[in-house]
């Protein structure tokens, strides 16, 4: 993060980051910490975006502070190779780093959040923390936990996270629609996995 401006009654952050090709371009959208911003102006290795007062309130975004690092990834363009799960950059809500500790040469992070949150949450599932797409290892009602290797600490702002930060959570997006069409529904009752393999899941 290269400095916050306030603009008129808004936020303007200004990001830099180099090594893009091709070259970011004005009004491309681009995930920061896992939270999807437009790039409203560019030079060669620094971009700025305007985030709305709710993106602050209802992410991390509004406890960052000038010099610390950000994840930063542009988005998928129709023909780019997929080699995560699919992550819309539409933040669900924000959990807590409950310990971090190594195991090996890799990172165990374990993470709380507030049951909505939860309720989206699978062993064995996607899920995205600041962005970066990582898989649940274990899980119980209040937490769950990821394991993180060397490659992807060092890469990643997940570094700079300790016990009691906080974290951007987006969960499955499958999953979302899974639990809209079994969970949440009134056909609840009525799905049966035949309904289910109909549907495509």
């Amino acid at each position: 993060m290269a400095r916050i401006e306030t603009v008129g009654n808004g936020t303007r952050m200004f990001i830099t980051g180099a090594g893009w090709h091709p070259m970011l371009s004005e009004g491309e959208s681009i995930a920061v910490n896992g939270v999807c911003l437009t790039a409203v102006h560019v030079q060669e290795n620094r971009f700025a975006c305007d985030v709305l007062q709710e993106t602050l309130k209802k992410t991390t975004l509004g406890h960052k502070q000038q010099g610390c690092l950000l994840n930063l990834e542009r988005a998928l363009r129709l023909g780019d190779p997929m080699g995560g799960h699919m992550v819309t950059g539409h933040v669900d809500g924000t959990g807590v780093i409950v310990f971090r500790k190594s195991v090996g040469r890799d990172w165990v992070f374990s993470v709380a959040c507030d049951h909505d949150l939860m309720k989206g949450v699978i062993l064995k599932g996607s899920i995205a923390c600041d962005g970066v797409s990582l898989t649940i290892v274990e899980l119980d009602a209040r937490s769950f936990t990821v394991h993180v290797i060397p490659y992807t600490l060092t890469h990643t702002s997940l570094c700079e996270l300790k016990k009691g930060g906080s974290v951007n959570i987006e969960t499955d997006i499958i999953g979302k629609y899974v639990y809209k069409y079994v969970g949440a529904g009134t056909i609840r009752s009525k799905t049966t996995m035949d309904h289910l393999h109909q549907a495509g899941f």
